[in-house]
């Protein structure tokens, strides 16, 4: 009895060993490549597959999902002669499970030094300014390169972006002098913008205030003339009305002498020649007058008359008479 126990274990073992190779779950976006004999038979996609067991065989498990792989930094000689360390990722999906098993040996080695091939060849044509400021037309023909390289792989190259992009320490000394030249440039255009427009608007206001100034005083000297003016009206009405004789201005003439001499810089001063008729009329005034006070002589030499005709006593001014302008 016991071996045909041993042989009804034996072939129960045998059974579950047969169900589990038989039966093949595969995850979703996965799929996995089946060999018979060593020989490629099938792709098993997502879902429960049925297998022939001890006969076939999984190969190979592949993920259909996008991938993702970073690349170190490869060094890159530009146009003119500067080394460059470039980062890369590349973003992948297989979309053939079994070109990428057998048309590849390992399709991540051979995308990696494809990458770096095609980088070097972009970036050999192009100078280090360029390069720095060119990066989707960097990306855009690697990419370019890796779909049409790869799809015969079985592999389709999504996106290609590069990282970083480093010039040698000398350059980035270089590049940041400059960019601080740049900027203390521009800081100083920007001051200097600011300071004439601030001149400027100070010589507008100035300006303004200038012509507001000279409005005013126009203004007011037009005012004060327009007053004077008013005043001599007045003035002039006034002795109108009054009607003085040639006697009154005559004496008025007369007071106004003192106020002419005054002053101790006046060391000469020049009478009019109308002194001559203003003093004859308002002599004879006062001959008239003086006929009838006792004292008073206004003929001839005699009496108090120092002058010619012995009325009021010649003013003791040095005279000289000047022509009327004519």
């Amino acid at each position: 009895m016991q071996p045909i126990i041993i042989v009804l274990i034996i072939l129960v073992v045998l059974v579950f060993i047969a169900l589990i190779k038989t039966i093949q779950v595969i995850p979703q976006a996965s799929a996995a490549i089946v060999e018979r004999f060593g020989r490629y038979t099938r792709t098993l996609n997502a879902g429960l597959n049925i297998v022939v067991p001890f006969i076939d065989s999984i190969r190979n498990r592949i993920d259909l999902r996008e991938q993702v792989v970073p690349f170190p930094p490869q060094p890159v000689i530009t146009q003119d002669n500067l080394v460059v360390n470039i980062d890369t990722v590349i973003y992948y999906q297989v979309t053939d499970a079994r070109a990428a098993t057998y048309e590849v040996a390992s399709y991540i080695q051979a995308i990696e030094q494809l990458t770096v091939t095609t980088l070097r060849n972009i970036i050999g044509g192009m100078d280090l300014e360029r390069t720095l400021t060119s990066r989707e037309e960097i990306n855009a023909a690697l990419r370019g390169v890796l779909d049409e390289a790869t799809g015969k792989w079985g592999i389709r190259v999504n996106r290609v972006e590069l990282k970083a992009i480093e010039p040698p320490t000398s350059i980035q000394d270089s590049m940041e002098k400059q960019m601080r030249a740049d900027r203390d440039k521009r800081a100083a255009i920007l001051t200097a913008e600011g300071i004439r427009q601030s001149q400027i608007l100070t010589a507008e206001g100035e300006k303004q205030s200038a012509i507001l100034r000279a409005e005013g005083e126009a203004k007011a000297a037009a005012l004060r003339a327009e007053g004077e003016a008013q005043a001599v009206r007045t003035v002039f009405e006034a002795i109108h009305a009054g009607d003085p004789d040639q006697k009154l201005l005559s004496y008025q003439y007369l007071q106004m002498l003192p106020k002419i001499a005054e002053g101790d810089a006046n060391k000469l001063w020049i009478v009019p020649s109308e002194i001559g008729d203003a003093l004859k009329g308002l002599s004879g005034a006062f001959g008239n007058l003086g006929g009838g006070v006792p004292g008073f002589n206004t003929g001839g030499d005699g009496g108090n008359g120092g002058g010619p005709k012995g009325g009021i006593p010649a003013p003791a001014v040095e005279r000289r008479e000047e022509p009327p302008v004519s």
